[in-house]
């Protein structure tokens, strides 16, 4: 009698682990700002204005990114100031899921040297809506030590 149950309990206990822990934890690489050998974030902006929008739209914008450095850009822990606004990562022709406010996850991407990668951020009003004019931030961790966190601000006024 005990033993089904010990057993139920060992099953669901690993599940919930796999669950949880989806593959090996990704390390991020440091650098020092005085290493010359390091990667670099260089942003074409960091604001847009979306202009008048309606509380039933999303909008999006996409900013570039290139990294200008010598060694890997590694973008990771991507969230919002919102719940209503998303970040996503496009590198290689693959897009990433939506990150938000409240998203947690083992994502990470290696942008190599020289390359760029576009960072999709999504205002969806519908989903906590308020009206009138807007900021909202979409923010990403870095390895490049001038550049911790990057942050791309969208405005919009709601209609």
């Amino acid at each position: 009698m005990w033993g089904g149950a010990v057993v139920g309990l060992a099953i669901i206990l690993a599940a919930s682990y796999a669950l949880l822990n989806k593959g090996p934890q990704k390390t991020q690489t440091s650098y020092a700002v005085t290493d010359q050998s390091r990667p670099r974030a260089q942003l074409n902006k960091t604001s847009e204005d979306l202009g008048k929008m309606k509380v039933s739209e999303d909008k999006s914008y996409d900013f570039t990114m290139k990294n200008i450095g010598k060694k890997p850009l590694q973008l990771f822990n991507i969230s919002s100031s919102c719940g209503c606004t998303f970040g996503q990562v496009i590198y290689n022709g693959v897009t990433s899921e939506k990150f938000g406010m409240h998203t947690k996850s083992a994502y990470q991407i290696e942008i190599p040297p020289q390359k760029e990668a576009v960072i999709r951020v999504t205002y969806s009003p519908s989903i906590m809506p308020v009206y009138g004019p807007v900021e909202r931030e979409v923010y990403i961790k870095t390895n490049d030590p001038e550049n911790p966190t990057l942050t791309f601000i969208v405005k919009a006024v709601v209609q």
